[in-house]
């Protein structure tokens, strides 16, 4: 990621994070927005009321939505795009762009926008 989240920006991100399915820890959000846990547990906090998310406390927890309440998929972990995105920066252009096609389709808007940037250059 690169440059700041603006507050709207990290919880329209963390919904879209969410839909997946797929179970994300406050510390893998922390990590991927460079937040403190603190800030995700009120950016938690502020979106349950608008969002149906399932907290499970304690070893082998997370958050996710409750139900699909949105259109947008993205079914790759925080960690999965991270690891891509550096894999990429290694990888010539024939062999990067099947790997950015596929995190432009599946992966979180913020490197959408950066990796069709890239496509195009």
């Amino acid at each position: 990621m690169t440059g700041k989240w603006t507050t709207l920006e990290r919880r329209e991100e963390i919904v879209r994070l969410l839909e997946s399915g797929r179970l994300e820890t406050v510390a893998s959000l922390a990590r991927y927005f460079g937040a403190s846990p603190r800030t995700i547990s009120y950016d938690l906090d502020s979106l349950t009321p608008f969002h149906p998310l399932e907290v499970t406390r304690g070893n082998g927890g997370g958050v996710r939505l409750g139900k699909r309440d949105g259109t947008y998929r993205n079914d790759i972990t925080v960690e999965q795009q991270e690891t891509l995105l550096e894999l990429i920066a290694t990888l010539d252009k024939a062999q990067a762009v099947p790997l950015k096609e596929l995190l432009i389709v599946h992966g979180s808007i913020r490197n959408k926008e950066r990796i069709e940037r890239s496509l195009e250059q």
